[in-house]
C-alpha cells in the first residue's frame, strides 16, 4: 500500500495531476474512486491529499493522548481511505500525501496548475442538511482549474474500483 507522503509547504502537483480531497468520508471515498476513474481515462497521475490543521485550546486546557497529532491522525485517514477505496492494491498512478492548513484554501492553492480538482458533495464537517459542504462550495467558488463535486450515494457517481 502506497505510504502518505508528509507534505509542509503548498506545492503544485502539476498540470498532468488529478487533486482529490480525502477526509475519510464515505463521499471522499466516492471522489476518489472517481478521481483515479477519470485519470485511467485521461492519462493523469491522482493525488490524494488530507488536509490538517494544529488543534488549539482556548483555554489550554485539551490533551490529546499521547503519541497524537492532526499530522498522523491525517495519515491514518489516507491510509484508510486508500484501503476502503482499493484493498492492498493501491493503483501505480497514485500519489497520497498530507497538507498543513485550513481545508478550504490549503485546496484551493493545490488546485493552481492541476487537472482537476475533485471532491466530494460533504464530507465530516458542517451542517448535516447542507446539499454542498462548505469546503466543496469554496473550492468550486476559488479553485484555480476545473472542479467536480460527486455526490454520494448515486449510482452513476460510484465508479467500479480498478
Amino acid at each position: 500500500m502506497t505510504e502518505p507522503q508528509s507534505t509542509r509547504t503548498r506545492t503544485r502537483p502539476g498540470a498532468d495531476t488529478i487533486v482529490v480531497g480525502v477526509d475519510g468520508s464515505q463521499p471522499s471515498i466516492e471522489a476518489l474512486l472517481y478521481a483515479v476513474k477519470l485519470g485511467d481515462a485521461l492519462g493523469k497521475r491522482v493525488e490524494a491529499i488530507a488536509v490538517w490543521h494544529p488543534s488549539v485550546s482556548v483555554y489550554d486546557v485539551y490533551s490529546p493522548e499521547p503519541g497524537w497529532s492532526p499530522e498522523s491522525e491525517a495519515h491514518q485517514i489516507l491510509r484508510d481511505a486508500l484501503a476502503k477505496a482499493f484493498g492492498d492494491i493501491v493503483p501505480d498512478e497514485l500519489n497520497a500525501a498530507t497538507l498543513e492548513g485550513r481545508t478550504a484554501p490549503a485546496l484551493i492553492e493545490v488546485s493552481a496548475g492541476s487537472e482537476m480538482l475533485v471532491l466530494g458533495s460533504r464530507g465530516h464537517g458542517g451542517f448535516a442538511g447542507l446539499m454542498l459542504g462548505s469546503v466543496s462550495a469554496a473550492c468550486a467558488a476559488h479553485a484555480r482549474c476545473p472542479v467536480l463535486i460527486t455526490h454520494h450515494g448515486r449510482p452513476e457517481s460510484r465508479p467500479e474500483p480498478t
